[in-house]
This record gives C-alpha cells, structure tokens and sequence, in this order.
C-alpha cells in the first residue's frame, strides 16, 4: 500500500451502520498520520444507501475541516475518492 494513497473498502461491513463511521474515522485518521495524498472509499453501486451515508459523513461539520476535496467518480459509482493537501511542516 502506497503511503501517499489509502484505501478503505467498506464492502465487508456495508450493513453495520456504527462500524462504517469507525472505519472512516480510522482511515481519517491513517490519512493525517501518514500525510496521505488521497483516500479511496470503495462503497460499491449497489442501490447508493452506502455512498449516500459516506457523503453525509464527508459533509459533517467537524470532517469537513480535515480534508480538501471530494471527488465522486463519473466512471466508477461505487468510488468516492477523497483529496487533501498538507502545509510544509504540518
């Protein structure tokens, strides 16, 4: 796995609401820890329930902070990609 890149497959575990906002805190946090570039989240295309809940939690006041940009892929539906940009020293 590439330290710039993270990738959070959310498959496993698309029906346990509690353990989808653990897993993105976590990968949030692997983000910050390793100055990653991008985070993947591999939610599937299904019936969109599961990226629905994805980007609500992108869009929660005190996430939003932590990242730069979402990206939801036009080619791939069942992909969010995630973007941040850290400072010199950060």
């Amino acid at each position: 796995m590439s330290t710039r890149r993270i990738k959070l497959d959310l498959h496993p575990i698309f029906n346990r609401g509690s353990a989808i906002d653990a897993a993105l805190a976590d990968a949030f946090d692997e983000a910050e820890r390793r100055k990653a570039a991008e985070l993947e989240i591999i939610c599937g295309k299904g019936s969109g329930a599961l990226r629905k809940r994805v980007l609500r939690y992108l869009d929660r006041s005190d996430v939003r902070p932590r990242y730069h940009r979402v990206t939801k892929d036009r080619g791939n539906h069942g992909r969010v990609m995630v973007s941040f940009r850290w400072s010199r020293g950060q």
